[in-house]
């Protein structure tokens, strides 16, 4: 050992559980949760708002259509719930706020969590519910894109939900005895109590203070006991996978990555490599559909409602896929002879979105990088918007009304359909079949989304663009990275029910992968064997190590173990103090106790024939030996003594104390003393 104080490899008994908690049952809104070397790591904090299709639509616009409807009563008309529930073209929805389905909170205590990792923005929608009221006061890591963006998805979403106030709030049908009375899918809806209206734009600026900005492979200690490092994942601006490790175990978070070439940087895969856990959530919600196919449809649909004189309307989210969209159109429009027609993009935060993928030139990938330093924007759209081809508002009101016209493309939110500018097209433009609405975003089940809008005369068409990794690239990212376990979502290790016959839509591993579901928690398989541990060098001065072999030599050390902080350190055992004069002068001083030596250890084997034979030449011949399970007993019968040679220890069973003394030289013969 150098005196400079070198780590020091030990093995203390730690049996401390490594634990997963799973706290969402969708698997690309994941919220998983980490107890890992005494830290608490929320893994995202993704928002469910599927639960929005169970509602009816909010309409900027006055709808005598959607105010018409009749209420709902049970067949037997035991149970009206005429004011919280309305029937619509044969299904039965909640008229009140929309109310999305949270995190479970239930499953441990939200305020022990320590940090939050953000993976990207569509990741962080739920954090105002968990830093705001669970007692959080930890730290929230997330890239400066997949902060500034979140802000602005968080923002268009209360904006959506403030903007068309609704008074009354639908709680009866909550009630579990009704719930089951109700027909579906309102009957099968999860966790119901748990749904919770929007939070504010309050809300929304005290959890995104709690932020604290990182950069590709930048190390985060954690209280000394782990280091995390965001890494680029290749799906979004500014999206990461994570590493989470500490100095002898490493656990990689994979959540939400792409390996397919768009905007943003590339995927970071080498650095995943020697997970002893790895967790991988975020798949494509859409294994079947290639992104490169589904864009060539989108383009050969829209050009075909415009020509034939109609509008197209695309519900989308005002970041991430619009701008390949937009970028596959620039392209297009010219070969296709749309040149004149008006592309419209309505969000409130539009001018915001269009601007901020501009500006974050180092999360953009190899060849948008180059482009800034021409200087050229490395988007088209900052093209089309020069040229007016594409404009922005923030809503339908104001300039929009007087500049729109038609045929025209209309870009706007929100995907489910239920609230945002959307609404109003579809109320203005479902009743004609020459218009179209294509769906891109992959989130919502769109005939779910239809379903308040029917009878529908406007032409669907249903081209999900989803760019994260699918199974057979997956299947392929393991192969290489070869983590020892995998740890994903139950839907993984099973096709989807539709299509129950297609093997290669699930993940297939060996080891099987360890599967999660909502509310589940899993004890992660370390195997922790070594902790770092520090050794003063006044300590290391005072050993006196031993050659036991060749090459190799040990000491012992009595010394005190401080742990602070996670850090372990040996420090030299004081010396006690000495002893006060005693006041009474009949008692003699007492001298203070002195420090025994301590005794020597030894070590090494004692060989069967070997020490047989040594007995032999001290006149001990009538020894019947027999073997045991961890070594041999040795019986002396003249001298009527048991000797058991174990691998760790002899025991010498002698009433005589003499033969017994000399018994335990002859084994120390073949023992060092350390």
């Amino acid at each position: 050992i150098s005196p400079a104080s070198a780590g020091l490899m030990a093995s203390p008994n730690l049996n401390l559980n490594d634990l997963h908690y799973c706290l969402s049952g969708h698997p690309t809104l994941p919220c998983n949760v980490l107890k890992f070397k005494s830290t608490t790591i929320m893994l995202d904090c993704g928002l469910d708002t599927t639960s929005v299709l169970n509602f009816l639509p909010l309409p900027l616009v006055h709808s005598p259509r959607l105010s018409k409807l009749p209420g709902w009563v049970s067949k037997d008309g035991t149970i009206n719930l005429g004011k919280e529930l309305k029937e619509c073209a044969g299904r039965v929805f909640v008229d009140a706020q929309p109310e999305f389905c949270l995190p479970e909170r239930e499953l441990l205590d939200l305020s022990t969590i320590d940090v939050i990792l953000i993976s990207n923005y569509h990741c962080m929608m739920a954090l105002p519910y968990i830093t705001e009221h669970t007692g959080f006061t930890g730290t929230v890591y997330a890239t400066e894109p997949t902060l500034q963006i979140g802000r602005l998805l968080m923002e268009e979403l209360v904006n959506f939900m403030e903007r068309v106030p609704k008074a009354q709030s639908a709680t009866s049908w909550k009630n579990k005895e009704i719930q089951r009375m109700l027909p579906g899918p309102l009957k099968d809806a999860v966790d119901v109590w748990m749904w919770k209206r929007c939070y504010s734009m309050q809300e929304v600026n005290s959890a995104l203070s709690k932020v604290q900005l990182v950069g590709y492979s930048q190390k985060v200690e954690l209280f000394g006991a782990v280091q995390v490092s965001p890494l680029s994942s290749g799906y979004s601006l500014g999206s990461s996978n994570w590493i989470i490790q500490s100095h002898h175990e490493k656990v990689s978070y994979v959540s939400g990555s792409s390996l397919l070439t768009t905007h943003p940087q590339p995927m970071d895969q080498s650095s995943l490599k020697n997970s002893d856990v790895l967790i991988l959530t975020g798949l494509t919600q859409m294994p079947t559909a290639n992104p490169d196919g589904m864009l060539g449809e989108f383009c050969s649909n829209l050009a075909m409602t415009i020509r034939a004189g109609g509008n197209v309307l695309v519900p989308c989210y005002s970041s991430g896929v619009i701008y390949d969209l937009l970028e596959c159109l620039y392209q297009f429009i010219e070969s296709a002879n749309l040149g004149t027609t008006p592309f419209y993009f309505i969000s409130p935060i539009a001018n915001s979105s269009l601007e901020f993928s501009q500006i974050f030139a180092e999360w953009l990938c190899h060849n948008k990088q180059t482009k800034v330093y021409l200087p050229e924007p490395p988007f088209p759209h900052a093209e089309l918007i020069q040229t007016n081809k594409l404009k922005h508002y923030p809503s339908i009101h104001g300039d929009f009304s007087s500049e729109f016209r038609q045929p025209c493309v209309v870009f706007t939110g929100h995907p489910s359909l239920r609230f945002g500018d959307v609404v109003h097209f579809m109320e203005l433009w479902g009743k004609s079949s020459l218009n179209t609405i294509i769906f891109t975003e992959p989130d919502f089940s769109y005939l779910d989304a239809l379903a308040p809008y029917q009878p529908l005369a406007m032409k669907c068409v249903y081209c999900p663009i989803d760019t994260r990794l699918n199974f057979h690239q997956v299947s392929k990212l393991l192969k290489e990275v070869q983590p020892l376990h995998v740890v994903c979502p139950e839907q993984y290790t099973q096709p989807p029910l539709t299509q129950s016959h297609r093997s290669d839509l699930m993940l297939e591993l060996q080891p099987p992968p360890m599967p999660y579901r909502r509310c589940s928690v899993l004890n992660l398989p370390f195997r922790r064997r070594y902790e770092r541990i520090y050794i003063l060098p006044e300590l290391a001065n005072s050993l006196v190590p031993s050659e036991i072999k060749p090459g190799v030599s040990v000491a012992t050390v009595s010394a005190l173990l401080h742990s602070k902080d996670n850090k372990h350190t040996l420090q030299s055992v004081p010396k006690p103090p000495p002893m006060p004069p005693s006041k009474k002068r009949k008692r003699v001083i007492e001298e203070p106790p002195v420090a025994l030596a301590p005794k020597p250890m030894l070590s090494g084997a004692v060989a069967l024939e070997a020490f047989l034979a040594t007995l032999q030449k001290h006149g001990i011949t009538e020894v019947k030996v027999e073997e045991t399970a961890d070594g041999h007993i040795l019986h002396l019968q003249a001298e009527d003594t048991l000797i058991q040679l174990e691998e760790d220890g002899t025991h010498i069973v002698c009433d005589s104390e003499p033969l017994r003394t000399t018994l335990r030289d002859l084994v120390l013969r073949f023992l060092q003393k350390l």
